[in-house]
């Protein structure tokens, strides 16, 4: 019997569960819209790139296996889910030769992530007249999931800017890539910088080989990825950096007012990176088990929302990682400081909003 290693060194950081006001299923409509937003280069991908004579489907029904990591609590998991299914129900009537209807080809679904997540109301918005069989996966993505060559289609979304670790280095007073003064990636030292892309560059290699020994040759996967900074432009002046900085002063504030400890806000880093399109195509190919079908930005038609909505979705995704690093008793002093800031800062916030951009990306096995 194989050995299944796991990756005990990845730190989980996961949603905030439940149905409650800052639960991550109340607070997550943006990633929704970007769900929607790929539907269509979702079912392009299926139609161009998914060859089902090569997965065996040509003459043979057999279950048609798909995992999606980073799946959280719902509800944008099993939207995006069911939009892959419909992809392959069209693309299996149109290609296949078996004489029979699509609904016989039979769907199982694993939804992944860290063993704390909020699996039971994940599984409590499972829909009741679905067409696939639906199972729960602990474990990181940063390691092996699944048995070799067991899964068709891969997909994952706003999930592979987490980092399995924050790197020692940023939070070692006696390192050169001290992060003293800023809680996420700063680009005016240079160790930092390096210091986090490394650690990047490092979890995707792990993420891509370990899914090149799950995927069937000629599976596919779709990468979606959070606010990929544009090539040359600075973290800090993108969208995702305004709002660490403004979260950033918030702890600096707090300390000087004594809030919070000075030791503990030095010590708090994001474990987050958010890569450019060229650094993460350089990352695919030297991997070298898979072949980039497309690589484009994906826009998303969006609605203005209120400081409160945008403080309460940032709330939903780290609300947890700020308990264990600051203490519960801290947490609603953070965030209605954190609200208060982003209503000053809201124009600039709108500005950097407008010009966001994800990346979508669908890669194939080598058959």
């Amino acid at each position: 019997m194989a050995h299944i290693e796991s990756n005990n060194l990845t730190e989980a950081y996961p949603m905030v569960g439940g149905d409650d006001a800052y639960s991550y299923a109340n607070n997550s409509t943006y990633q929704r819209g970007v769900v929607d937003a790929a539907k269509e280069l979702i079912s392009e991908a299926i139609a161009d790139k998914l060859d089902l004579k090569i997965l065996g489907f040509d003459d043979t029904l057999k279950p048609f296996k798909i995992a999606d990591l980073g799946c959280s609590v719902g509800p944008n998991t099993l939207l995006a889910v069911q939009n892959i299914i419909e992809a392959i129900e069209l693309k299996f009537q149109r290609t296949t030769n078996l004489h029979q209807k699509p609904s016989a080809l039979e769907f199982q679904v694993f939804l992944n992530d860290h063993s704390d997540n909020d699996f039971n109301t994940l599984f409590k918005s499972l829909p009741h007249a679905r067409k696939y069989f639906a199972a729960g996966l602990p474990g990181s993505f940063h390691s092996r999931l699944f048995p070799r060559s067991s899964i068709h289609f891969v997909h994952t979304s706003y999930a592979l800017h987490w980092l399995s670790k924050v790197p020692k280095e940023i939070v070692d007073p006696c390192s050169p890539a001290w992060n003293k003064g800023s809680i996420q990636c700063s680009e005016s030292n240079i160790e930092v910088v390096r210091a986090y892309s490394t650690q990047y560059k490092n979890d995707m290699e792990s993420f891509l080989n370990a899914r090149a020994e799950e995927l069937v040759p000629g599976g596919l996967m779709v990468l979606i990825l959070a606010a990929v900074v544009p090539d040359g432009i600075p973290l800090s002046n993108s969208y995702v950096g305004v709002f660490n900085n403004i979260l950033g002063s918030c702890f600096n504030d707090l300390a000087k007012m004594g809030v919070l400890s000075e030791e503990k806000v030095d010590s708090f880093n994001l474990p987050t990176y958010n890569a450019t399109p060229k650094e993460l195509e350089a990352i695919i190919r030297t991997n070298g088990n898979f072949t980039i079908e497309k690589m484009e930005k994906l826009s998303q038609p969006r609605r203005r929302i209120t400081a409160n909505e945008y403080a309460s979705g940032i709330r939903a995704g780290i609300d947890g990682l700020i308990k264990k690093h600051f203490g519960d008793e801290f947490v609603d002093e953070i965030f209605n400081y954190f609200t208060t800031k982003v209503e000053e800062n809201y124009s600039i916030i709108e500005e950097k909003i407008r010009n966001v951009r994800n990346l979508f990306i669908s890669l194939k096995r080598f058959a």
